[in-house]
C-alpha cells in the first residue's frame, strides 16, 4: 500500500492532460517518439520529456529496434495503484483528442506496414520534426555559404550574435547599435573576425557617409524605433545604389507586456503600412509580409523584408511627416489605448554620442 506522498506523486503524474493522451494512445500501438509526435502534433522535446516520466514510474517501458526505439504502454509491469487509477482514467475519458490521436495513429501504422520511409511518413510537415543534424540553426549555416557580401551594416546588432554569422561572408561587416555595453559584447564575440568594425550610434541618425554600404541589415529593430519612417530614410541613404535591404520584425499586435518587458516603442507594423514606408524611403520592394507565426502563446507573427534601393535622389529624400501612415511617438499612446494599454514610447532611447571604432 503507497503511502500519502507515494500517492499523490502518482496523481501528480497522471493528471497532466498530455500524459494521459500519450498513454491512451501507447495502450492501442507500440510508437517510436517520430511516430507519436506526428500523430499528436506535440514538440518532439515535449513528447521525450512527458515519456521519460512515464518510463520512470513504470507505466511505459520502451525497447531498441536498430537505430529506434519504440514505446509502449507497460501493461504487465506497471505498479498495481499505477494499473488501478489508470483502468480508471481509461474506463471514463473521452475526448475528441484522444479519438484524433486513434484516427492517426493508424494512418502511420499502415504506412509503416507499407515500408515507408521517415520522409515519406512526414512528408507535407518535415519542418515540424527533427532528424539528427537537421536543426534551423545547422540549416541557416549551411545556406550562408551561398553568400557573397560586400560592405555590411548591422543595425542595433545587439552583442553580435547574427553578425558572427554573416561576416565570414562578407567582406566588412559593420555593427552599431546605442548601447555601449552591448557593443563591448560584440567586440569580445567577434574579436577573431578581422573584417568586423564597432560603432555607437541612433538608428535615427546613422554616423556614416552617404552610399558606404552594400548591405544593411534591420533585424528586429524597427519596434524600437522613435520614427521608423526616419530610420528607413537612414538606412536608404548610407546604401549605394541598388543596395540591399533585410530585415525582420513584428507585425502589429495587442501585447502590452510584452512590449514594456522588452522596450519596445511601437506594438509592429502592418504589412501594408510598412511597405509604404519602405518605398516613401526610396526602396524598390521585393517582399514586405508575415513569414512565419510563433507556436508558444502569444503566438507573435514576424514580417520579412526584402528591399532595394532604387537611385540615389530617391533615397536621400527626407522621410514622409506622416510616417508612411504609422502613428509618430507622440501618437503611441492614442495607439496604446486603441491596444487596451499603454505603450513604452516614454523609454525610447536617447540619442547615442556618435563615435565609429576599427
Amino acid at each position: 500500500m503507497p503511502d500519502l506522498s507515494a500517492t499523490t506523486e502518482l496523481l501528480r503524474l497522471l493528471g497532466d492532460p498530455t500524459r494521459v493522451r500519450l498513454l491512451a494512445l501507447l495502450g492501442r500501438e507500440e510508437l517510436t517518439v517520430a511516430e507519436i509526435t506526428d500523430v499528436t502534433q506535440l514538440a518532439q522535446s515535449r513528447v521525450s520529456t512527458h515519456l521519460g516520466k512515464l518510463r520512470e514510474a513504470g507505466l511505459v517501458r520502451d525497447r531498441r529496434d536498430g537505430a529506434s526505439s519504440f514505446y509502449t504502454l507497460s501493461h504487465d509491469a506497471m505498479p498495481e495503484e499505477a494499473r488501478r487509477i489508470w483502468a480508471l482514467l481509461e474506463a471514463t475519458t473521452e475526448d475528441p483528442l484522444i479519438e484524433q490521436d486513434r484516427e492517426r495513429v493508424r494512418e502511420v501504422v499502415r504506412a509503416r506496414a507499407g515500408g515507408a520511409s521517415w520522409a515519406d511518413s512526414v512528408a507535407g510537415r518535415m519542418e515540424r520534426h527533427y532528424s539528427p543534424g537537421r536543426t534551423w540553426e545547422a540549416s541557416l549555416r549551411g545556406l550562408l555559404g551561398l553568400l557573397s557580401l560586400g560592405d555590411v551594416l548591422d543595425v542595433a546588432s545587439g552583442d553580435g550574435a547574427l553578425a558572427e554569422l554573416v561576416a565570414p561572408r562578407c567582406r566588412s561587416m559593420t555593427c552599431l547599435d546605442a548601447s555601449e555595453a552591448v557593443i563591448e559584447a560584440a567586440r569580445l564575440r567577434l574579436a577573431r573576425l578581422g573584417n568586423v568594425r564597432f560603432a555607437r550610434g541612433d538608428m535615427h541618425e546613422l554616423p556614416f557617409e552617404a552610399a558606404s554600404f552594400n548591405q544593411v541589415m534591420l533585424m528586429n529593430c524597427l519596434t524600437f524605433a522613435r520614427s521608423p519612417s526616419r530610420a528607413l530614410a537612414e538606412a536608404a541613404r548610407v546604401l549605394r545604389p541598388g543596395g540591399a535591404l533585410a530585415g525582420v520584425t513584428l507585425k502589429a499586435h495587442r501585447h502590452e507586456i510584452a512590449a514594456v518587458t522588452y522596450s519596445h516603442v511601437r506594438f509592429g507594423f502592418e504589412p501594408r503600412e510598412l511597405r509604404a514606408m519602405l518605398e516613401a524611403a526610396g526602396f524598390l520592394v521585393d517582399a514586405c509580409d508575415v513569414t512565419s507565426r510563433e507556436r508558444r502563446p502569444p503566438h507573435f507573427e514576424v514580417i520579412s523584408i526584402h528591399a532595394r534601393r532604387i537611385d540615389g535622389d530617391t533615397a536621400a529624400r527626407p522621410a514622409r511627416e506622416a510616417d508612411g501612415g504609422a502613428p509618430r511617438p507622440e501618437q503611441a499612446p492614442q495607439q496604446a489605448q486603441q491596444h487596451g494599454g499603454h505603450t513604452a514610447a516614454g523609454s525610447a532611447v536617447k540619442k547615442p554620442r556618435r563615435r565609429v571604432e576599427p
